[in-house]
């Protein structure tokens, strides 16, 4: 018998996604930096097209070494935009190296992203209830908060929708359906 996931999970690599890690809460820094990274480079793409391109990231941005980000050369970005293997958008690569170095700037001021970012849902996950896909928001108060002060602090691709899918990538909030197998379990997490 299949499990029941949420409508999006059509894919095996999606699926796989969505059963392992999507929801799930993150407390890692290296983790939650990678996600914010990817989140904002799927802005105007699909996330299927995100996680085939994943492994690419993951070797193109140092396995998302928000240090070695930081000090990425001109020589570099050029190397980068010629890169098949990402998204070869000159914004959202140099965005991600403006929002490495406002990463370890957050992190010199709180002592951990984890810290800083968890504040925007007072440091537990938000458990919503949802049964359609349709009553899911594009973003709440908490991602246009979260948005706001990521922008003052430096970070680019970081408007409120790609702040709460960054939440729901996250586990900040549990957005699986009622009715998907990981809704409970997640939930437990929380």
């Amino acid at each position: 018998m299949d499990k029941r996931r949420c409508v999006w999970a059509r894919g095996e690599l999606e699926a796989a996604y969505h059963d392992r890690e999507w929801g799930v809460p993150i407390h890692r820094d290296r983790l939650l930096f990678e996600l914010l990274i990817l989140e904002g480079a799927q802005a105007g793409l699909s996330w299927s097209t995100i996680l085939r391109k994943r492994p690419a990231y993951r070797k193109a941005f140092d396995g998302f070494d928000p240090k070695k980000i930081a000090r990425f050369s001109a020589a570099r970005v050029r190397r980068l935009m010629n890169d098949e293997g990402i998204v070869r958008n000159r914004a959202k690569v140099e965005a991600t190296i403006a929002n490495a170095r406002a990463f370890l700037a957050v992190q010199r001021e709180h002592g951990s992203f984890d810290a800083y970012i968890w504040q925007f849902v007072g440091g537990r996950p938000t458990q919503n209830a949802w049964r359609r896909q349709g009553e899911c928001p594009a973003e709440t108060e908490a991602s246009r908060a979260m948005s706001r002060d990521l922008l003052r602090r430096g970070f680019r691709f970081v408007g409120p929708t790609i702040c709460y899918a960054f939440m729901q990538a996250t586990g900040m909030v549990n957005d699986h359906l009622r009715g998907c197998f990981r809704w409970r379990e997640v939930r437990r997490h929380g």
